[in-house]
């Protein structure tokens, strides 16, 4: 485990190139920290700072802001199968732990877990115990029977019927609810773990077991159940799926982000721009996973052949798009998520656009958890010291009154999205709520 620096209360980052996360203008000048915000951003030199202040050259290297991977898996991209289904449950937790801490290193310092037992990794992380991103958790995914969620043996009596949960649900990873009764249970008993959003498996899924792409799953009713339950509580339902026929059932039932999408139609992007509706997608290739089971390796070839249709029909029709990875079960090919991050260059129209989806793009879907956003509600303090600005407090960009998550890059970005598939070599700097994780600067 990485041992933390001690931390200074403020740094001065002089002599950087600031790409802010929203602008097409690259400014030269300062940023300046103070705890846990960043305290001002100006052209030129910095004032002069306290002795005890961190001051970091950055010799004309640009600074970006913390980058954020808005479908991930911690638990499931840290641990093998194999550890997970044989293993005692605190291997899924330690592997975590771990993973966490290389996603800060790769420059990600936020992320949403979208499966997985990770509120208390958060909490964790939060207090400064633990390296690691900040996390939106959704605890648990919620899956029917036999749908993508369910990993349980083909002979076990389903909990509905009168059988015991399978082994990813005792390890909260997935809940297996039927019914909007146990979609309800199921719904509320993930936001009284911490969830800050929903996750539900609305269609077929490639590494399960029991379904076919393009099956449909949860009814009309079982959605909207948790829809509603989830805006009870002033967040939102994120579904899985791939099909424009799963895509239009979740849509019309009120889900805000559709997670995947790779076999959607053009016409199923159009109606989620009608409605408003992001999507969450990830620029797969076909080696980003291995899968001993032909069957699941003939899903995922089908899901890559949709790539580059579902990331150009949604810049076309102004679709709403966030950035994720979905890495699992392999942790020697974790890393993959800084290679896959590269490829928004060519799918997202550019390098800058696609250093903007993964900043403050991924960030305004974050916000989407409204009431239950852990990290972008200011507090009073934030409103008198930097004004009722919508950047008070947020992440994804470098302002007045943003969280100070921030990476200094040799090169720039927004040129070569390339240099950030190297991230041992080529961030310099690492810095996250206002703590320095990694210099290598003289």
């Amino acid at each position: 485990m990485m041992r933390q620096q001690r931390h200074p209360t403020t740094i001065v980052l002089r002599d950087v190139r600031i790409f802010d996360g929203m602008s097409d203008r690259i400014r030269t000048g300062h940023v300046v920290t103070e705890g846990t915000k960043i305290k001002t951003v100006g052209d030129g030199d910095p004032p002069a700072s306290a002795p005890e202040a961190a001051v970091i050259d950055g010799r004309g290297a640009t600074l970006i802001p913390g980058l954020s991977d808005a479908h991930v898996h911690l638990i499931l991209a840290g641990a093998t199968q194999s550890e997970l289904t044989l293993g005692g449950a605190g291997i899924g937790y330690l592997r975590a732990a771990a993973e966490a801490e290389a996603m800060l290193m790769r420059g990600f310092t936020t992320v949403r877990d979208m499966a997985g037992d990770t509120g208390d990794l958060k909490r964790l992380i939060d207090a400064g115990a633990l390296p690691g991103p900040r996390i939106y958790p959704s605890q648990a995914g919620l899956s029917q029977t036999g749908g993508h969620g369910d990993f349980g043996m083909v002979y076990d009596v389903p909990t509905v019927l009168g059988g015991t949960a399978t082994r990813a649900e005792r390890l909260g990873l997935m809940r297996i609810a039927d019914g909007t009764a146990q979609v309800l249970a199921g719904v509320r008993e993930q936001l009284k773990k911490g969830a800050s959003q929903i996750k539900m498996m609305a269609g077929g899924g490639v590494a399960s077991a029991y379904d076919h792409l393009d099956v449909l799953q949860y009814t009309a009713d079982e959605l909207r159940a948790g829809v509603g339950a989830a805006a009870d509580w002033g967040t939102y339902v994120a579904v899985h799926v791939y099909t424009g026929a799963a895509i239009r059932r979740a849509v019309d039932a009120g889900v805000r982000v559709i997670e995947h999408g790779h076999l959607a139609g053009e016409d199923d992007l159009r109606l989620m721009a009608d409605h408003d509706v992001w999507l969450c997608t990830q620029p797969f290739a076909e080696s980003d996973h291995r899968y001993p089971s032909p069957s699941s390796a003939e899903k995922n070839r089908q899901v890559c052949t949709g790539v580059e249709r579902v990331f150009g029909w949604a810049l076309d029709h102004g679709v709403r798009l966030a950035f994720g990875t979905d890495l699992m079960l392999n942790p020697a090919g974790s890393a993959k998520q800084s290679e896959m991050l590269t490829r928004l260059a060519g799918l997202a129209g550019g390098p800058e656009k696609g250093l903007k989806v993964a900043t403050s793009g991924n960030a305004a879907l974050f916000r989407e958890a409204g009431l239950r956003d852990p990290y972008q509600n200011p507090t009073a303090a934030d409103v008198a010291a930097y004004g009722a600005g919508p950047h008070v407090a947020h992440l994804g960009v470098i302002a007045e009154g943003a969280w100070a998550d921030l990476l200094l890059v040799a090169g720039d970005p927004t040129r070569d999205l390339g240099l950030l598939g190297d991230p041992a070599t080529n961030l310099k700097v690492i810095i996250k709520d206002g703590r320095i994780y990694k210099n290598t600067l003289p």
